[in-house]
């Protein structure tokens, strides 16, 4: 499967496109325009209503909130250089490990 193959990846291209648009003429771009800040807190916003919707056991809420919730979270993505590749990348390297060695091994490597 190529990157453009899969819906995250055309999803992706859009939003990237929608960079540096006038913010008039799009929910995407008006974010951009607002900066790190603003598309940080609408991430955390889409997480929580994700949470609470799993929460609830709704299976139609659960899956529109995490559609809201991957695009801000590709929305971050694109402010801050990462690509999907560079994530898919990450995966692909973590996979067939122990997921406990995994986030052991993310305990050496923070920055925050």
């Amino acid at each position: 499967m190529t990157s453009t193959d899969h819906s995250l990846d055309r999803l992706y291209e859009v939003i990237a496109a929608r960079k540096g648009a006038d913010p008039k003429s799009s929910y995407t771009a008006k974010l951009f325009a607002k900066g790190a800040p603003k598309i940080a807190q609408k991430l955390g916003e889409e997480a929580v209503e994700t949470v609470i919707a799993s929460l609830a056991e709704d299976r139609a809420a659960v899956t529109a909130e995490s559609a809201d919730l991957l695009y801000h979270l590709m929305v971050m993505w694109v402010e801050r250089g990462v690509t999907p590749d560079d994530v898919w990348a990450e995966l692909a390297r973590r996979e067939g490990q122990s997921g406990l060695a995994e986030k052991a091994s993310r305990k050496n490597h923070k920055r925050c």
